[in-house]
């Protein structure tokens, strides 16, 4: 009989397949997705777009966790944005009310995954190479950008995570 381990990601041991330099970026991205599934698991829809104290919402939240991710990636690679990640990114913040919080947690969980396979498959040799960022192609680092992708998220996270909190308390 196997028992759930409820420590947290980075202290279950190495990633497998996870280059050694990558394994706190995975580490991070596996914490924040756990965090968010137990977090809004059975979130409400109708408060997913509610502001309190005028804070971004639960849903702005889901929405930029996914969106920046795959930015931040893009430009890891050296890449412009596409079309698709434009549109998304205008339409970050904007009530979805035809989606549900199960959606954009399925669409932060598909993004984790394909995070993870760009960082198995990044080749540390990279990660001092310089990458541009932006339309203004501001310049930064492989590592650079894979590391503020671990931190963005997780500070997206706690303020998700504090936003959800308080607007279930007062839905009580």
């Amino acid at each position: 009989m196997s028992t759930l381990d409820t420590r947290e990601v980075w202290l279950r041991g190495p990633l497998p397949d996870m280059p050694a330099l990558m394994q706190p970026v995975a580490h991070a991205l596996l914490q924040a997705q756990e965090e968010l599934t137990a977090a809004l698991h059975n979130f409400p829809v109708e408060l997913l777009w509610e502001r309190p104290a005028g804070v971004a919402s639960v849903g702005f939240h889901l929405q930029h966790l996914t969106g920046v991710l795959g930015r931040l990636l893009t430009y890891a690679r050296g890449e412009a944005l596409s079309e698709v990640q434009l549109a998304y990114l205008a339409a970050e913040g904007q009530p979805a009310t035809a989606v549900s919080t199960a959606e954009l947690l399925a669409a932060f969980g598909r993004q984790v995954e394909v995070s993870l396979q760009q960082l198995r498959a990044t080749d540390p040799a990279t990660l001092t190479e310089v990458r541009g960022v932006g339309r203004a192609q501001v310049p930064s680092t492989v590592i650079g950008l894979l590391t503020h992708a671990a931190e963005h998220t997780m500070r997206h996270l706690g303020q998700l995570l504090v936003t959800a909190r308080v607007l279930q308390q007062a839905a009580r």
